[in-house]
């Protein structure tokens, strides 16, 4: 899982993604500087601990995201983001768009006043004008194949037609990730890098002990103390622990934006556990058992046989797979069995 971390200058995109990975990069100003920094994280999983203690695993894998800090918005420029922000964008599986809430004397707002709503409406309108931009021009070419006689008028005709739906979306001040597409249109899609297309969440950056302020917004919204978060960050479990309770939060931020992360996403976790090695993976919530053996690797779906499955909670209470067995709680099934967070998976193949 990809993750970009998007917002205008001073929003703190720096700080929270220090808080989301525990790195240290320096909050150094990167206004119009096209600034990238990525960092790795395992998605927290105590379920995974506690199979891989039963399982005696001599190897733990956790799931991972991949953050990325990506600094140049804001530019203001009609003709769009740069080819270079909107290369590093276009590959993200979604968007973490950090809105400051903060007040700090010290470093002044661009816009003068601290105003998350009227940022929000500015980070959309850009990210719509750029997808609008391409929409455009990518029409346009479609058209002039058209009249060219070039490929076969039905295909054309119908391309000519999605690009007016994406059109008259974004004409409407609407992003297209409010849209429903198909197969074929997906895979229209792929490689146009347009971001109002991708899954959207809004973290509020808040001022130490701030109350999250209302915004009016259809899209998730999580509020962060982002300084006081960058900071627990880099204290050991045990300290963070005292701090959180000094407080009064429940949990590091991190946790609760990985866990908004996989809503954002459709996401999932499922698992592979022997002797050797615990796995958790990630998948589409809903997809199939063949879907979970091919993310394990492909000449496993190749010659996908059954598939062993028991819940990951069951096989911790039962104790073990014998007795899986034995209370009929480890199942047999077939390719379109849709996996449930938390299975533990057995996948019987022959290639």
């Amino acid at each position: 899982m990809k993750l970009g971390i998007i917002g205008l200058p001073q929003a703190g995109k720096t700080t929270i993604f220090n808080a989301l990975t525990r790195s240290t990069r320096p909050l150094a100003m990167s206004a119009g500087r096209i600034e990238i920094t990525t960092a790795v994280v395992d998605v927290p999983d105590e379920r995974l601990d506690k199979l891989a203690a039963l399982f005696k695993s001599k190897k733990i894998v956790h799931a991972q995201i991949s953050f990325a800090d990506v600094a140049g918005m804001g530019s203001g420029e009609a003709k769009g983001l740069s080819s270079q922000l909107l290369n590093a964008l276009s590959g993200m599986d979604g968007l973490v768009l950090v809105l400051r809430a903060f007040e700090d004397e010290s470093v002044p707002h661009p816009a003068g006043r601290v105003d998350a709503a009227r940022d929000l409406r500015a980070v959309e309108d850009e990210l719509l004008l750029n997808d609008l931009i391409i929409v455009e021009r990518r029409s346009q070419k479609v058209s002039e194949e058209r009249s060219k006689g070039g490929r076969d008028i039905p295909t054309l005709e119908r391309e000519l037609a999605f690009f007016k739906r994406l059109n008259d979306t974004l004409v409407a001040n609407q992003p297209l990730r409010t849209l429903q597409f198909s197969e074929d249109e997906l895979s229209k899609l792929n490689g146009l890098g347009l971001l109002s297309a991708k899954p959207l969440l809004v973290v509020l950056n808040l001022g130490e002990g701030q109350a999250e302020p209302k915004t009016e917004t259809k899209l998730p919204v999580l509020g962060l103390q982002g300084k006081l978060e960058m900071d627990l960050a880099q204290l050991s479990a045990e300290d963070a622990q005292s701090f959180l309770q000094e407080y009064g939060l429940t949990e590091i931020g991190a946790r609760r934006v990985i866990r908004a992360a996989y809503d954002l996403l459709n996401t999932q976790t499922f698992y592979t556990v022997a002797e050797p090695e615990a796995h958790a993976w990630m998948l589409a919530r809903d997809a199939s058992a063949l879907e979970a053996a091919g993310a394990i690797h492909s000449d496993i779906a190749r010659g996908f046989i059954r598939a062993e499955i028991v819940a990951g909670d069951e096989l911790l209470e039962l104790g073990g797979l014998a007795a899986a067995r034995d209370k009929r709680r480890l199942r047999l099934e077939g390719k379109e069995y849709p996996m449930k967070d938390g299975d533990v998976i057995n996948v019987r193949f022959n290639v």
